[in-house]
């Protein structure tokens, strides 16, 4: 059984006690696995991954980072051991990929902070998993949207984290770039990575993830496998639409059409 990293226990966060974006919610994250959190506009998605990364603090409940509570781990000692991607980024410019990339080395830089030779080796290797080594010396602002978010990826890699976390990678990219992205954080889970991602795309979702997490108003509504949680029932439920849920031809995960 693959080591459980990341625990969230009876969690739960609202801005006002009339407004909860997350409730008593709990659930774990092993190393090795691609989860995906789903579930419809303002079910609290997004929340639970700050929370999870340790950007929210809950009103209720523990999060458990490696069997310490994150309360007691240093801003820098967490990003040690997570990479967390926001939804959205503002693109600098004038920063080449490389560039780009080699700040994800900061938390791990000693000394005057100067990136050393075994640094420049973990950027390349970043560089090289994200699939953007042959364009290292382009601006960022020069890219196409797959590219820079293969870019931000490749910063978070080179923060070496066991633990990533990303909120809505492949919002705004075409099918192909889609596919792509998630098919490199499957990758990385097969590498021995502990994945966490937020996604609105059912379909991705269902071919590309080990674990589903369902959320709705804040609560967890099914969390298993993509045949698991992806059925009539669950997500005609949530999304209070008239949805057929059918089996992919050849992969035999299920597909949500509309």
């Amino acid at each position: 059984m693959n080591r459980i990293i990341l625990k969230l226990e009876n969690i739960s966060f609202g801005y006002s006690p009339e407004s909860q974006q997350v409730e008593n919610f709990s659930t774990n994250l092993s190393c090795g696995e691609l989860v995906g959190i789903i579930g419809p506009n303002g079910a609290g998605k997004s929340t639970l991954l700050k929370i999870a990364a340790g950007i929210i603090t809950p009103n209720a409940g523990t999060v458990i980072l490696d069997d310490t509570n994150i309360k007691n781990i240093t801003r820098k000692d967490i990003a040690l051991q997570m990479g967390y991607l926001p939804q959205h980024v503002n693109i600098v410019p004038g920063y080449t990929v490389e560039q780009v990339v080699s700040m994800g080395r900061f938390s791990r830089l000693s000394g005057f902070g100067f990136i050393g030779c075994s640094d420049q080796i973990i950027i390349e290797l970043s560089m090289n998993e994200a699939g953007i080594i042959d364009f290292r010396n382009r601006n960022i602002e020069n890219l196409s949207g797959g590219e820079q978010q293969r870019a931000l990826l490749g910063s978070v890699l080179a923060q070496e984290p066991e633990i990533l976390l990303l909120d809505e990678p492949t919002t705004g990219l075409d099918l192909h770039h889609q596919s792509s992205f998630f098919s490199l954080l499957a990758s990385q889970a097969r590498s021995g990575k502990a994945v966490l991602v937020v996604t609105h795309d059912l379909n991705l979702a269902a071919k590309f993830c080990d674990k589903l997490i369902l959320m709705d108003k804040g609560k967890l509504i099914t969390a298993g496998t993509p045949t698991e949680v992806i059925t009539q029932n669950y997500i005609s439920k949530v999304y209070h639409e008239d949805i057929i849920i059918t089996t992919h031809p050849t992969s035999n995960c299920p597909v949500v059409l509309i």
